[in-house]
């Protein structure tokens, strides 16, 4: 059971028989149109010297989401992953999210289950971004995917989250879906040709990368994720492309 979750969200099953996730109730939604928001967020050994900032990170991508003029156009889900993924919370309404849940919320795991992780996050938004069209919501999406080293434990492979990625685009139940490939602490030139392959194997829209990750750069990473999800909400029903940023 995801630990933020409530009453107003449900959990529901994948076609692909992977974790499944969860998400807000249509019933309990207002507004004519969303934009899906997921961080995934690696809490392997090698995150644990500034887990702290990441949590900061995290508080303050939300608190910037609540004080937007599309906060209520705003669904946001949160991932972990480390041997094996979890789910913080499935696609929660903003006014649900409460910026001290976000505090001592990413646990220290073992191993990188990277792969697996994307595939699911991928995967559900096109799962709910379906049900959100079926039910006359206009939906777009946007997965970010914060990551420090190579994967040494998933069950799939690059090529699943590409697959993926394929299905959500010919389900056309998503306007459109930008997918983020973020590097983090990423001071090693091999790890950075690494997830630079990840990328372009799995097919994702971008990849960024910052190095040593501590207060500055992690307050960065904040600042790029809600400009990013900023311009892909604004961009809903305009039929336009979100440009690829840098921090």
């Amino acid at each position: 059971m995801p630990i933020l979750n409530d009453a107003t969200m449900a959990e529901q099953r994948l076609p692909t028989g992977h974790y499944g996730f969860s998400a807000t109730r249509l019933e309990e939604l207002g507004a004519a149109e969303y934009t899906l928001v997921t961080i995934v967020n690696d809490v392997s050994p090698s995150v644990s010297e500034f887990v702290g900032e990441m949590e900061l990170a995290l508080q303050e991508i939300i608190k910037a989401c609540k004080l937007s003029p599309r906060a209520d156009n705003l669904l946001v889900r949160l991932v972990t992953f480390s041997g094996s993924m979890e789910e913080a919370h499935g696609f929660k309404l903003l006014d649900q999210c409460r910026l001290d849940d976000y505090r001592g919320l990413l646990h220290i795991g073992s191993a990188t289950a990277l792969f697996d992780a994307a595939e699911n996050a991928v995967s559900a938004v096109a799962a709910y971004g379906k049900q959100l069209t079926d039910a006359d919501f206009a939906t777009n999406a946007i997965v970010f995917v914060i990551t420090d080293g190579e994967d040494n434990a998933s069950k799939l492979k690059p090529r699943h989250v590409r697959e993926g990625l394929g299905r959500a685009v010919r389900s056309e139940s998503l306007q459109s879906l930008v997918s983020v490939l973020i590097g983090v602490n990423v001071d090693a030139a091999d790890i950075g040709a690494y997830l630079q392959d990840f990328k372009n194997e799995a097919g994702f829209t971008q990849y960024v990368e910052i190095g040593h990750a501590d207060a500055k750069t992690l307050a960065r990473l904040a600042a790029f994720v809600t400009q990013s999800i900023s311009m892909q909400s604004q961009s809903l029903g305009s039929g336009s492309t979100l440009p690829s940023l840098g921090f």
